[in-house]
């Protein structure tokens, strides 16, 4: 594997901490929560740096690019401009976005406000694009999964909890990834590495970063990215697990409010696709680029 580089890159109003390694076309990665950062994904993820130059970072006011920025610096229009600024400082005219999780809401986000800069768009285990399938979500996991949603909101009551302890927070996300990450090894290294750049502080603001976020988009009424992506026709790719917690119904819906974009759902796999399958996962990527 090859050396990692490590710098902050200034942007108004924050640092962001940037971690890239390898070489090729240019990858920029974009982490879950949105209260995590880029840790939860390594080294799983790093395995694509044996073709593309894989491109990192914290999100405002996450991790390591948490110092000096307040919760109502986050929105999401300042989240899509710091990728882009981010772009603009690595001298790339376009790039490929790949988002995890909720990072799959950012990327559509910066797929649909900047199209002409953005060469493909990945979206693995992608967030919900749409108030409506948020519903979908949380509608299917009462129904299949009511015993961790009750674990959760107990968790969630406790004093301990609302201080931000990390020992609490893994608890309350050992609860919230048992029914998509079923085996215990590889529960404990996501939820080991979830927090390892928070302190309690950190958790605090990263959690109301994560209210502000969602307010601004899914929980919004009428909330829908759909359209706006089937408009910008990014290069699409969706990689979903058939037993994530976020139904594959959600995948299905981005992929084809896009023409010609290419859908692929790995068998008995959850919302961390990259640890249950990674083989697969960097076959499916690899495979979607053109050679050379």
């Amino acid at each position: 594997m090859p050396p990692s580089r490590e710098s902050d890159v200034a942007v108004p109003g924050a640092r962001l901490y940037v971690r890239i390694l390898g070489e090729g076309d240019p990858v920029v990665i974009l982490h879950g929560g949105p209260d995590f950062n880029h840790r939860y994904l390594l080294p799983e993820m790093d395995r694509l740096s044996r073709g593309f130059r894989l491109i990192y970072y914290d999100q405002r006011g996450r991790g390591r690019s948490s110092p000096g920025v307040a919760p109502p610096d986050v929105s999401i229009e300042s989240d899509v401009e710091d990728l882009d600024r981010l772009r603009e400082h690595l001298g790339l005219d376009r790039i490929t976005v790949l988002g995890h999780s909720w990072g799959g809401v950012l990327a559509m986000e910066y797929a649909i406000r900047h199209a002409d800069r953005l060469s493909r768009l990945i979206l693995l285990n992608s967030a919900p694009a749409s108030h409506a399938d948020r519903d979908r979500v949380r509608e299917q996991r009462e129904s299949t999964d009511g015993e961790s949603l009750a674990r959760m909101r107990s968790i969630a009551a406790t004093a301990s909890y609302a201080a931000g302890d990390v020992e609490v927070e893994a608890e309350y996300y050992r609860a919230h990834f048992r029914s998509t990450l079923r085996q215990p090894d590889l529960m404990e290294r996501v939820i080991r590495s979830l927090r390892s750049d928070f302190s309690p502080e950190d958790i605090l603001k990263a959690r109301t970063i994560e209210e502000r976020l969602y307010a601004q988009t899914w929980d919004a009424t009428g909330y829908d990215l759909t359209v706006k992506l089937g408009r910008s026709r990014p290069r699409l790719l969706v990689v979903h697990g058939d037993h994530d917690f976020i139904p594959v119904a959600c995948a299905r819906n981005i992929a084809a409010a896009v023409p010609g974009a290419r859908l692929v759902v790995l068998n008995d796999c959850g919302h961390f696709s990259y640890l249950e399958r990674p083989d697969e996962v960097e076959h499916a990527i690899v495979e979607w680029f053109p050679p050379g």
